[in-house]
């Protein structure tokens, strides 16, 4: 007798347009339209003076936490009330009413222009490219990085991601100074600026390792402490 197993399909994801990739304006736009999203001052201080740092780091790491909901899903938890292109329209009206952009300029824009430039094995850039999507999300979650342009956090996690996997493997023909000049090159980012918003990329990574191992540590101890708790004393080991 045989067993079907029915899987479901992967994403789907569009192909990387090369006309796009090698066509220097594209990257030329993108940091000519950077500037206007950037936050001209900490909305902790004239928006939400409720709102504290640490609060806005709580939230965002639980939306990294979780998994995103189709539209179909929706639809089903409305016992069908409703269709999914009646949802994705309200969507829109909701987005036009708030004068949402989603069409910002976001660090991962630049991941694909900046990796093209740089002298990197083409088996290696799968990794790097991974490592570098992952600095992004945990920049997301530090208010720190806000203020910072799209362009310098996607250049900053190339250059952390090559630099870190460097320690174990030989990714890049180039030291780490002068990976670092070719990044701020291809961005036209002031080299000094870059390097600090690298050090701090790989601050919150040891941070964020460091909270992590502390969590599993006393995971740990909470789990031994429920096992003894639970174990029935001897009456011989009773001191009265």
């Amino acid at each position: 007798m045989e067993l079907l197993c029915c899987e479901v399909d992967p994403v789907r994801r569009a192909v990387r347009d090369r006309n796009l990739l090698q066509d220097d304006r594209v990257l030329q736009n993108l940091l000519t339209i950077e500037e206007r999203y950037l936050p001209q001052c900490s909305y902790f201080k004239c928006v939400q003076k409720d709102i504290q740092p640490y609060m806005r780091r709580m939230v965002a790491t639980w939306m990294l936490e979780t998994s995103p909901l189709t539209a179909e899903k929706l639809c089903i938890y409305t016992d069908n009330s409703i269709k999914p292109q009646e949802l994705l329209e309200w969507e829109l009206v909701v987005l036009g009413k708030l004068k949402w952009n989603l069409a910002a300029v976001t660090p991962h824009d630049f991941i694909e222009h900046i990796l093209r430039k740089l002298p990197q094995q083409r088996e290696k850039l799968s990794l790097i490219r991974k490592h570098a999507q992952t600095f992004i999300a945990l920049c997301a979650t530090d208010f720190k990085f806000a203020m910072y342009p799209p362009s310098m956090i996607a250049t900053g996690s190339v250059g952390a991601a090559i630099c870190g996997l460097q320690q174990d493997e030989e990714v890049s023909s180039l030291t780490c100074d002068a990976l670092t000049e070719l990044l701020a090159k291809i961005t036209n980012t002031d080299v000094d600026c870059l390097k600090a918003c690298q050090e701090q990329i790989e601050a919150v990574l040891l941070n964020s390792l460091q909270q992590y191992r502390q969590d599993q540590r006393d995971g740990s101890k909470s789990e031994d402490e429920l096992d003894q708790a639970s174990t029935p004393t001897d009456v011989r080991d009773i001191d009265l």
